[in-house]
């Protein structure tokens, strides 16, 4: 509900054992004792993951510092200002070490 003089949304109040909507700018009451719907939010189980690597991120041709192999798997992030090049993450396909790249 909202309030027919300034148009703010009405917030309900008790007055009287009652139940009513007044503007909080203006004071002004609605018209209606109106209704408020009251609900609680149920809590949901976590989600477990079991050991599960799905390989989801695009993969490039790129020597591992740690290992030396050749494939790695690669993601983007702004890190600097906007202006500037985004800095290029990767982690290796083998042994999962992960190193950036600025340029």
């Amino acid at each position: 509900m909202f309030c027919e003089k300034c148009g703010s949304l009405l917030c309900p109040k008790r007055k009287g054992g009652k139940r009513v909507f007044i503007c909080p700018k203006c004071g002004k009451r609605g018209k209606g004792e109106g209704k408020v719907v009251e609900r609680a939010i149920e809590q949901k189980d976590k989600i477990v993951i079991i050991d599960r690597k799905d390989e989801t991120m695009p993969k490039m041709k790129a020597q591992c510092p740690e290992c030396d192999n050749g494939e790695a798997f690669f993601w983007t992030v702004q890190t600097r200002a906007a202006d500037e090049a985004p800095t290029k993450f990767f982690e290796c396909t083998k042994c999962e070490h992960r190193w950036r790249d600025y340029s």
